[in-house]
């Protein structure tokens, strides 16, 4: 485990559920006793505050989205998530640098060069959890929750952010949940991946 912590990353889609899963993989996590830190990406600091509202008003250019991205993980890992898996707590994120590979991969940059670029900073997490759901299911969910997709959620681009999420998958430290359950499935799922390793 990283620095006496624990680094988990829940990633997919748009749709797939990411944010509830966040919230009740920290709730066990504490009803087990751990100290746990739940945080996502964007952040809310300044650099990440751009990329949000750069999600309604117009994507920023392919480099400009980048450098944002790696500035505000660079904050992010620096203030929070070095210092709590130092504290020894789980640390839990919605989005990590996984999500700057595939959504900024769908923009020409190779994936695996933006892995690169921010592995010479950013811990590797101890779990990688990827959400899956196939787009149309997953655009489905974006609408009936009210939502209209934004300029990160159309389609093709969806699709190929799924790709390369799923590209990961052989890796040891990566697993692939099924989202097409409820809430409820999916994170008894989640749960029997955790198993007594990480408690």
């Amino acid at each position: 485990m990283t620095s006496g912590g624990l680094f988990i990353v829940i990633e997919g889609i748009d749709g797939t559920g990411k944010s509830t899963q966040v919230q009740r993989l920290g709730e066990w996590f504490i009803s087990q006793g751990r100290e746990v830190v739940l945080s996502r990406e964007p952040t809310d600091g300044p650099w990440g505050k751009k990329v949000r509202e750069s999600a309604a008003t117009g994507r920023l250019s392919p480099e400009e989205e980048l450098e944002y991205f790696l500035n505000d993980r660079r904050q992010h890992v620096t203030e929070l998530i070095a210092p709590s898996l130092a504290a020894g707590k789980v640390v839990i994120l919605d989005r990590y640098y996984f999500s700057t590979m595939a959504y900024q991969g769908t923009r020409g940059f190779d994936p695996m060069e933006i892995r690169r670029k921010n592995e010479a900073f950013a811990p590797v997490p101890d779990l990688l959890l990827i959400m899956d759901l196939d787009v149309d299911s997953a655009l489905k969910r974006i609408g009936t929750r009210g939502d209209t997709a934004n300029e990160f959620e159309k389609r093709e681009n969806l699709q190929r952010c799924r790709e390369i999420f799923l590209s990961l998958q052989n890796e040891a430290f990566v697993r692939v949940i099924n989202t097409m359950g409820t809430p409820e499935e999916v994170a008894e799922h989640v749960r029997d991946v955790i198993g007594t390793r990480w408690i």
